[in-house]
């Protein structure tokens, strides 16, 4: 980002910071608090350990400074400010969950990987209600700004939980750790992970029986103590057998004679079914939920890497929520930019725009996201041109 450029944008995160307001965190004053500013370097640095005794202390070093990027700490702290976490002296930390599209979906077009990161969202958010008992009320929801969601929960029953406690909590809502034995013996009304296993066994079964005859048998008489007679006899018996796994039938014992074959299936193809598995799960970024002495951004900053508010959204606005256009606080005043891609199509405020490299005439909106991401720079000295 050259020296016009990173004066632009600086110049338009300040006018947000007069005006805007930010949700600020309860226990402010327990809080330890990280800032990256914009600097001339590619280096990052973050200044952290720092504490504020109130919202106006915050708002006023927020709308002097003009960070690129604000966070916060997860944690509750005796004294936020201290130098070293040990002398911090850590009172407990609220539940956050993030949903990054790292952990989600890679090399499709961002509002294509936006609209998968959702997904992945409204997938924890049913969990995490409908199967461990967390209130839709106790979560609030914020757009980060850039590739995801996070989830904060504050019940006053998890803040003083431990890394192992949430580690056990990430295990469930990721699907990690599942025994099949225990899966498949559960009762036929049983719902969450024991349906899901099923499901995904299921459709591994099928695809075994989709397979050529010969290389599905050649594949089952590969496993010790499979013949062929008895892997004949599976595939004749696949139709009842992936009814009875999908349909939650009971008296699918795996150690029974009977349900060997099922069982060197289970052991022999256990990656094919992790995947399947893992398509059911809800892809939260396990590190963050675990570490109990965690940074998050602030909602209603601005995300220094794409110019969009982390958005704080509740459970009940997640379904109609648009990041390309609710996030978006920059409007359409028209501004020159010169692309350094050869050519780029981008998403956004409800329009497509195609791009060539060299000056292209686009939204401020858009002018600010390409130069928040390093693939383009404010062209004729920075001045919109309509000025």
């Amino acid at each position: 980002m050259n020296a016009a450029t990173l004066a632009y944008i600086k110049q338009r995160f300040s006018s947000y910071y007069r005006t805007s307001h930010r949700r600020i965190p309860p226990a402010l004053e327990q809080r330890e608090w990280g800032f990256i500013f914009f600097e001339p370097s590619a280096e990052v640095h973050m200044r952290r350990h720092m504490s504020f005794s109130s919202r106006q202390e915050l708002t006023d070093y927020i709308r002097s400074m003009v960070p690129a990027h604000a966070y916060y700490s997860t944690a509750y702290y005796a004294y936020p400010a201290a130098a070293t976490m040990n002398d911090k002296e850590w009172t407990g930390a609220d539940l956050i969950f993030d949903l990054d599209a790292d952990h989600v979906v890679q090399g499709v077009p961002y509002d294509v990987m936006l609209a998968r990161v959702k997904e992945e969202t409204q997938k924890l958010v049913a969990m995490l209600s409908e199967e461990l008992g967390f209130s839709e009320k106790s979560m609030e929801l914020a757009f980060s700004g850039g590739r995801g969601y996070h989830i904060h929960i504050r019940d006053l029953e998890t803040r003083e939980w431990g890394s192992q406690e949430r580690r056990e909590l990430v295990d469930y809502v990721c699907g990690i750790g599942l025994d099949p034995a225990i899966m498949l013996r559960a009762h036929p009304t049983d719902h969450g992970w024991p349906a899901r296993y099923r499901e995904a066994l299921a459709e591994e079964v099928t695809a075994i029986g989709s397979m050529d005859r010969g290389e599905a048998m050649a594949e089952l008489t590969a496993n010790r103590g499979i013949g062929g007679k008895t892997a004949a006899a599976f595939l004749d018996q696949l139709p009842e057998l992936t009814a009875r796994v999908r349909d939650h039938a009971s008296g699918i014992v795996l150690n029974s004679p009977k349900n060997r074959v099922l069982q060197a299936v289970i052991a022999g193809r256990e990656e094919q079914i992790r995947q399947r598995v893992r398509a059911r799960a809800a892809l939260t970024d396990e590190p963050v939920t675990t570490d109990i002495k965690r940074l998050i951004r602030l909602p209603g900053s601005l995300h220094g890497g794409s110019g969009f508010r982390a958005t704080p959204i509740s459970v009940a606005e997640l379904d109609d929520f648009d990041p390309l256009v609710d996030a978006v606080v920059f409007g359409e005043d028209p501004m020159k930019i010169e692309l350094g891609a050869a050519r780029m199509t981008v998403t956004l405020l409800g329009n497509r725009y195609e791009l060539r490299r060299g000056v292209n005439a686009v939204p401020e909106a858009l002018a600010v996201f390409l130069c928040c991401r390093n693939v383009a720079e404010i062209a004729g000295g920075g001045m919109r041109t309509g000025a």
